[in-house]
């Protein structure tokens, strides 16, 4: 059993319990070569198991007749050394809360190009792609760094420089090869389109709409592009930029997986890590709940993805239904658990939903705290999406997530994720910020944390974080069962609203954070003395 076209022939598939693709693919593959609707920039593993199979499931029914393109513009390894001795097609590995997997060989994307100018076959495809009236979604997941044009001191990146002074001809930045494709289109017609970043990160079409502007604006002003490309850009009905919320576990393909593709009789799933470290593999395994709501912004029209369960609304909804993930029904959960996580010993998330006392806490911290601030978006219930949360996504046992993995960036995360809900209790008259137990009681684990001591008093590792070196000064001298003046080692760090989304002793929290904290340094075992009496 060959992941291949050829090699789907093979009876053996279905006897081992895969879905297949059901479509036709030679004249799917003929009509996406004439007539593509749809490309996406991000060869990674979020677009095989999301996107790609959700184009797949609408072939199956008929409802398109088109597949999709990919297009990779940082690492072209994964292009030639994965998806092309593939003929593009992968098995995705559903992995169920209940322990079983569900297996699918997905064959919907019919083309796959790197996004390089110097590879003259693969770079005249794509602009000719982009030529075409029928294109009417371009789409990333390129991560909140790719639709960065400068590094933090100010310099730009690599090939930005070069891009802005020699204009829309064999562009080095990937940002500069997003527009000068989009240039191609506006001289060839002023064709229509929509640029969708399905990026993880808020206001993911601002993102892009701020890197491909400066572009444009540019060369405009450089005289390098034809004159009227940023009127173009700038131009609603010809190109928009929607705004997504996208949420969907993929972990990196996993060796128990692998061994159960292996064990079927599939020949050659031997990972590839690229020059540039990227691992990829043929399969991808990914969880099983998913989500994709889309700011209905479409100048050239669009299939009907909703078909596929997608959703499509206006901005605001848009907006709400990422507060609703990001700030209070499953973000903040993941954070308190890889802190806890990291204090109480674990090393995979899923385990700790089997410890009673965890399980209570983010439940008070979703259900109680967190659920009566949330803005109901109503496409979504909130309260059935933390159910899911908390009972099928987190406790999957398959999900080789770890509370160490999601503790990076921790400082960067405390502000959006539990700084808001502090807002939003100020700002009501029927709530009442001193009611908040959790929360504060995780602020005071994160200081915890950063002493880098588990509850057994053994040290440990902390997670890569900006700030790390900053805040832990704060905490350095304390030491288990030691007295200390707890007041003036945190006050500094507590006032800091860039951390905290607010000054904790404006807000009136201060005050629990250093008893929870000061409880938690008496001795060996305080941790999870002090998060039961919490807890209740």
């Amino acid at each position: 059993m060959k992941l291949t076209k050829e090699g789907l022939k093979s009876a053996e598939w279905k006897s081992k319990g895969y879905s297949l693709p059901k479509f036709d693919f030679d004249n799917v593959q003929k009509n996406t070569f004439e007539n593509p609707f749809w490309i996406h920039f991000g060869a990674g593993n979020i677009f095989r198991a999301f996107q790609a199979n959700v184009v797949q499931n609408l072939l199956n029914e008929g409802v398109i007749d088109s597949g999709l393109v990919v297009a990779e513009g940082y690492d072209y390894e994964i292009i030639e050394k994965m998806y092309r001795p593939h003929d593009n097609v992968g098995a995705l590995v559903t992995l169920k809360g209940n322990g079983s997997v569900e297996k699918t060989v997905v064959a919907s994307i019919m083309e796959a190009l790197t996004a390089d100018s110097e590879n003259q076959k693969d770079w005249e495809r794509l602009l000719e792609i982009f030529r075409k009236p029928s294109l009417q979604m371009v789409s990333f997941t390129i991560t909140e760094k790719g639709y960065l044009l400068k590094k933090a001191n100010g310099e730009f990146m690599p090939g930005v420089e070069d891009d802005f002074a020699n204009g829309p001809v064999l562009p080095k930045s990937y940002i500069g090869k997003v527009v000068t494709c989009l240039h191609e289109r506006f001289v060839n017609g002023e064709l229509p389109v929509a640029m969708v970043s399905m990026d993880n990160c808020s206001h993911n079409g601002d993102k892009l709409y701020a890197a491909v502007n400066e572009f444009a604006k540019e060369w405009e002003n450089r005289g390098v592009c034809k004159h009227g490309f940023a009127d173009y850009v700038n131009n609603s009905s010809k190109v928009s930029f929607p705004w997504t919320m996208i949420d969907k576990i993929t972990p990196r393909p996993d060796a128990k997986i692998e061994k159960i593709l292996k064990d079927d009789g599939i020949e050659q799933l031997e990972p590839v890590i690229t020059s540039k470290n990227t691992y990829v593999a043929p399969f991808v395994n990914a969880e099983e709940c998913q989500y994709l709501v889309i700011e209905d912004n479409f100048p050239n029209g669009r299939p009907e993805l909703e078909k596929a369960g997608l959703y499509f609304t206006d901005r605001e909804t848009v907006d709400k239904v990422e507060k609703m993930k990001v700030c209070t029904c499953l973000n903040p959960l993941h954070t308190a658990l890889a802190i806890f996580g990291n204090l109480l010993g674990f090393t995979l998330i899923a385990d700790e939903m089997k410890d009673e006392d965890l399980v209570k806490l983010v439940n008070i911290l979703g259900y109680k705290e967190g659920l009566p601030v949330v803005v109901d978006p109503k496409i979504l219930s909130p309260k059935a999406f933390i159910d899911e949360v908390v009972q099928k996504r987190i406790p999957n046992p398959f999900m080789p997530d770890t509370p160490q993995r999601i503790a990076c960036d921790t400082s960067q995360k405390l502000s959006i994720r539990f700084g808001e809900t502090i807002k939003a209790y100020q700002k009501r008259s029927d709530l009442n910020v001193a009611d908040l137990k959790v929360i504060p009681f995780i602020f005071a684990g994160w200081l915890r944390y950063l002493m880098a001591i588990d509850d057994n008093g053994n040290k440990f590792e902390l997670s890569p974080d900006p700030l790390l070196s900053d805040v832990c000064k704060y905490v350095e001298k304390v030491e288990l069962s030691k007295e200390f003046d707890v007041h003036n080692t945190v006050e500094p760090l507590l006032r800091r609203k860039e951390i905290f989304g607010v000054d904790l002793y404006e807000a009136g929290l201060a005050p629990k954070v250093e008893s929870y904290f000061e409880k938690m340094t008496f001795a060996p075992g305080s941790v999870r003395k002090t998060l039961q009496e919490v807890i209740g």
